[in-house]
């Protein structure tokens, strides 16, 4: 079997997003024989905190999560961050991972996981060293993103041939992989226009088991006889959160209660601005064996993405939202995948014209009918577990990565 070395910025304990993913890739890969180590961060999403338990620990430090070794070093984490205090965050991962390149004594392949884009170099850097197969897997076209949701702010000459730049190495590092592979097909399309180097659609999975409405009970959150309208996730720049401020002000005389969970970068900015509004409640995330309760306790999911974020991201949410057996209401662009899982799964409701006339007659609708709210839920259940699940993915993966 294979010495495998994964790079990433988010691993274990972080049970969200890419950090929950990169977890449960490496316990798979771990059960098939395979020797892992992981050089990543020191945990701090989705809060931009480095957890307490690490606040103590040393620059550089090696622990054993299970079976697998993990080089760790303490980044720059900004309080509030902007798009200069993320490129910082960039840079000092990169600067402080390269000294942890050089303790991985073997190597076969490496599996360099983006964001943060220079994991790619990090995963090059090893490769040369110790002549092993180079995988790049995109999560999250990372500058792409910045530029379309607007974190840059600039739109100048000086931001385009910034961003021109970034692109130019961002191309030449997928160019050094021996496969690149990223979760959705849209993705795929983007990643073969930035690379000529040989694609797989890995896509993020569910794990049935572990978000089954059948296993849950009532969250304390989400205990209000009203009809409880969820978001769970990341609150960051992806998400409309003006679209949202507004929905929420459409509902306040509805017998529907709105609730938050979650952190990132746009919380305080969203707690402030929902002060005003009664029907609207914001908690902090919950711990991973929390989540089934969570998400099955609630009668409709909401999602708004940006209409211009379409091909630099995928949100692994969904599948968690839709695995829940409850309906989901999203928002975002007409060439979204999303709207291609929603619209095939016939899940939920994606409108992809920003028109909060329509979302708002969506919630009456599920309010006067309970039979087209479950049967709805159970038809984006059936759906993502066919496609999406853990028992499917994960195998496919095992058998590329025999081949490269």
């Amino acid at each position: 079997m294979s010495k495998i070395t994964l790079i990433s910025a988010y691993f274990y304990p972080e049970n969200t997003a890419i950090g929950l993913y990169n977890t449960q890739m490496v316990k798979a890969l771990e059960s098939h024989g395979h020797e892992v180590s992981v050089i990543t961060g020191f945990p701090c999403y989705p809060q931009w905190e480095i957890w307490d338990a690490y606040k103590t620990k040393p620059t550089f430090f090696t622990e054993y999560i299970g079976k697998t070794k993990v080089y760790r070093y303490k980044q720059y984490v900004p309080k509030t961050p902007s798009f200069l205090k993320r490129i910082l965050l960039l840079l000092d991962f990169t600067l402080g991972s390269f000294s942890n390149v050089f303790k991985i004594k073997d190597c076969d392949i490496v599996i360099s996981v983006v964001p943060h884009s220079s994991t790619m170099l990090l995963g090059w850097i090893l490769k040369k060293r110790k002549s092993a197969k180079l995988w790049h897997h995109v999560q999250d076209f990372e500058f792409d993103a910045a530029k379309q949701s607007g974190i840059s702010k600039r739109t100048n000459i000086v931001s385009n041939t910034f961003y021109g730049l970034l692109f130019k190495i961002e191309s030449f590092l997928l160019n050094r992989a021996d496969i690149n592979s990223t979760i959705s097909y849209k993705m795929i399309e983007k990643l073969e226009q930035k690379s000529r180097v040989a694609t797989f659609y890995f896509p993020n999975w569910i794990d049935a088991d572990k978000i089954d409405p059948a296993k849950s009970h009532t969250h304390p959150y989400l205990r209000a006889k009203a009809l409880k309208i969820l978001y769970s996730g990341n609150i960051g720049d992806k998400q409309d959160w003006n679209f949202f401020i507004a929905f929420a002000e459409a509902l306040k005389d509805k017998d529907a209660e709105i609730i938050i969970v979650g952190d990132g970068a746009k919380k305080e900015w969203l707690c402030k601005n929902i002060e005003g509004l009664d029907n609207t409640t914001y908690y902090p995330p919950v711990e991973y064996n929390e989540l089934n309760d969570l998400l099955c306790s609630a009668d409709l999911h909401i999602l708004f993405q940006k209409d211009d974020i379409v091909d630099s991201v995928m949100p692994s949410k969904l599948l968690g939202m839709m695995a829940s057996a409850t309906p989901s209401l999203i928002t975002g662009n007409a060439e979204s995948e999303v709207k291609k899982i929603l619209d095939e799964s016939q899940g939920g409701l994606y409108i992809s014209d920003q028109n909060l006339e329509k979302c708002v007659a969506y919630v009456d609708h599920l309010m006067s009918s309970k039979t087209t709210s479950v049967a709805t839920g159970e038809k984006a259940r059936d759906y993502i577990i066919d496609k999406f699940s853990i028992n499917k993915v994960l195998p496919s993966f095992m058998s590329k990565l025999k081949a490269i």
